[in-house]
């Protein structure tokens, strides 16, 4: 691509593009879509209350069909700037459909499979890696003439969105809760379940909906003033922080050169690369069927407790990989982990509890807030770790262990265990954290385990 980029600036000009504004579009061109992603997280309190999850969803492929064409054409528009424009449409389209798909089919599972079904969303995202670098492959797609069909690509999973889509219910609880329309809750409850009798779902949401109607929508403003809501709100910006600032994007951006230092030759090194993608999504999958068991808090520790090892090993290894010739096997073996690391706990399980921590009326506000931290370390990650490489060198990876450690221990102080919990119970463990209370019935009585018990919720 920065020889298309090169090629096109002097078929324009007549003369050879500048290696620092060679740089600077590249840069652009990367850093567009984490730029795109904030904007798209923006985005999805106003559309997931105006048009549902569901219709949000399906609008949303807009940001993903028109960047695919545009990228698709761009070699033969002769143009870089339709890339980088491209780029910040697929960014929104990441940040609205990163929030709004674990949103959607949070609300849409029942309460002991609501882990397992919100973690598919991040098992999807490593299928896609690991299809872009086999795809990325020299003798594939990975070279000059098969770039623009490769990211032409990226269209085809929203043309099968919109087709299967639409066949889907929107979400019970939105239906319910935000529009009153109990007669399609009903309806698409018993489609989901594929049973008559879900009554006792729909008494929860009832339940749900008597103890919010007090406070109505939450904008984000009042999300950061609501007392009741602040250990919740803290707990999503610290695990998306630490999913970012953790170190994985630097992780992989220096794994080429942990490979090459192994004795891993130049041409092999995209295979080593695809083996790597490859573990993400096998422990991804592994996730998929112990989180229910295991629950949320234990896979967050695990994950970023084995992150903070990987790193601080790292750095070892590459201090000492020029002294000791076995040294680069052992950074190899410390990226490995890493992935691991990460993909059972810190990449997944964020998306699951930041869908479990809040209710209804003020889910969308704390996506958005959650998704906005999300790309804003991201990007902050991409802008900064360049500088902090070649100021710090191998030492950079201490930087991403104590953030690693911090986030542990604030989930080992402060993050409760929500699996097979309603949204109203994980309400009422916060309650006390907060300093507030949840109150069922004229008479206070706490929340009961048997939600068809309680009569009603009056708002804290």
């Amino acid at each position: 691509m920065q020889q298309f980029y090169n090629s096109t600036y002097l078929e324009r000009y007549g003369r050879p593009m500048e290696e620092n504004f060679l740089t600077l579009l590249w840069s652009l061109s990367v850093s567009m879509y984490p730029l795109g992603g904030f904007f798209g997280s923006l985005m999805v309190a106003p559309l997931v209350n105006k048009l549902g999850r569901k219709g949000t969803l399906l609008f949303n492929n807009i940001f993903s069909i028109v960047p695919a064409v545009m990228m698709g054409v761009s070699e033969i528009a002769k143009s870089y700037e339709i890339i980088i424009v491209a780029r910040i449409l697929v960014g929104i389209c990441a940040g609205l459909s990163s929030n709004v798909v674990p949103m959607y089919l949070g609300e849409l599972s029942p309460k002991n499979l609501r882990g397992a079904i919100g973690i598919i969303p991040q098992l999807f995202i490593t299928i896609g890696i690991l299809s872009a670098q086999v795809l990325g492959i020299r003798h594939i797609l990975g070279n000059n003439t098969g770039w623009p069909l490769m990211l032409g690509l990226t269209g085809i999973p929203a043309l099968l969105e919109l087709m299967l889509l639409p066949f889907f219910p929107e979400s019970p609880r939105y239906m319910l809760i935000q529009r009153g329309d109990e007669k399609t809750a009903r309806k698409g409850l018993q489609q989901l379940r594929g049973w008559e009798e879900v009554e006792e779902e729909l008494s929860e949401m009832r339940l749900e909906d008597q103890s919010e109607r007090a406070e109505g929508r939450l904008s984000v403003l009042t999300l950061l003033s609501q007392r009741s809501l602040r250990w919740q709100l803290v707990s999503i910006v610290a695990m998306n922080m630490g999913q970012q600032l953790s170190g994985v994007n630097a992780i992989y951006y220096y794994a080429d050169s942990i490979y090459a230092s192994a004795g891993v030759k130049d041409s092999h090194i995209q295979y080593v690369t695809v083996g790597t993608g490859a573990v993400n999504v096998f422990m991804t999958i592994a996730a998929v069927f112990v989180v229910e068991a295991s629950g949320r808090r234990l896979l967050l520790l695990i994950g970023f407790g084995i992150c903070c090892g990987a790193c601080v090993l790292l750095t070892i290894a590459l201090s000492f990989q020029e002294s000791v010739s076995w040294m680069p096997y052992v950074s190899i073996a410390c990226v490995i982990i890493y992935v691991i690391g990460h993909a059972i706990g810190p990449s997944p399980i964020p998306y699951v509890v930041t869908t479990e921590m809040f209710r209804q009326s003020s889910r969308p506000a704390a996506f958005m807030v959650a998704g906005s931290v999300h790309w804003l370390s991201n990007f902050t990650v991409g802008l900064v770790f360049p500088f902090l490489e070649s100021g710090l060198g191998p030492y950079s990876f201490i930087v991403f262990s104590i953030v690693c450690l911090a986030t542990l221990v604030y989930i080992w102080l402060m993050v409760p265990e929500t699996k097979n919990k309603t949204f109203l119970e994980v309400s009422q463990m916060f309650a006390r954290k907060n300093k507030v209370e949840i109150k069922l019935g004229d008479g206070g009585l706490p929340l009961k385990d048997n939600l068809q018990d309680a009569v009603m919720v009056t708002a804290f």
